[in-house]
């Protein structure tokens, strides 16, 4: 867990993704390798990293912060439908056949991964125009697919916000923002519904692992901090490079999952 918290909390902040992708699978393993009853596995997973990640999101958005790279005023309206879209992917996810939604992440992150990869750097210093219907409709989804696999969403907000015209040091920082609402009802939901299942798994409340929670918390928060600061320390065009490949990565990892479930 300490080998595992060190570079989610890295990349948490250097890319705004909060960490699930990379605490999601780590998890997954280690709780498996300890016997945890597979019914509930993925469900604690998810509900850990959820938990993890809301301290992980907040560390990395007071970076992204003090560098300005944050728009509140589109995180007021825009966090409003990412909400609905948690609750309501919460509530389904015991319903999901896990196999296919391995395999939809997958393909996803891959064209998210080459819209990054391929689109050129925008530098424009003037806000960009992100009416209501967008919002709605980007926001709902983002929490609505991020919810069952306990992720904060930013492989989808990052590019949805480049493709509205921010930069990439200001959607990154934003992204981390919607990412920290995301996790925080994820959070609460896999709580709740754990408790509501009156499950019985060893070092656990509900769907939140207890131990798991207070090895990655400090570390990943201490790390999310040194993340979040390298990024405004390299090129643009690099940074959204670098933030392209990570998704290919990690497609790649959902893809090999898919084919070993």
């Amino acid at each position: 867990m300490i080998a595992a918290a060190i570079p989610v909390g890295f990349f948490a902040g250097l890319f705004g993704i909060g960490g699930g992708l990379i605490s999601v699978p780590f998890l997954f393993f280690i709780f498996e390798l300890y016997g945890i009853d597979k019914e509930y596995l993925m469900h604690l997973t998810v509900g850990t990293a959820f938990t993890i990640t809301i301290l992980t999101s907040f560390s990395s958005v007071l970076t992204h912060k003090k560098h300005n790279a944050v728009d509140m005023s589109i995180i007021k309206s825009f966090g409003v439908f990412v909400i609905i879209g948690v609750v309501s992917g919460t509530i389904i996810a015991s319903k999901m056949n896990t196999k296919s939604l391995v395999l939809f992440f997958a393909i996803m992150v891959y064209i998210l991964g080459a819209y990054l990869l391929l689109v050129k750097n925008n530098n424009k210093s003037a806000l960009p125009s992100f009416n209501l219907l967008p919002r709605l409709t980007f926001g709902f989804i983002s929490g609505l697919i991020s919810a069952p696999m306990g992720i904060t969403g930013a492989m989808i907000n990052v590019p949805v916000l480049r493709y509205f015209g921010y930069t990439i040091n200001r959607a990154i920082g934003s992204a981390a923002v919607i990412g920290f609402i995301i996790s925080l009802f994820g959070a609460v939901g896999f709580f709740i519904s754990g408790l509501y299942k009156e499950v019985d798994i060893p070092l656990s409340i509900g769907f939140v692992n207890i131990p798991a929670f207070f090895i990655f918390v400090p570390i990943t928060t201490y790390m999310a901090r040194i993340g979040a600061n390298t990024v405004h320390r390299l090129e643009k065009a690099k940074v959204q490079v670098l933030f392209g490949i990570f998704l290919y990565v990690m497609a790649t990892i959902f893809l090999y999952r898919y084919f070993n479930i």
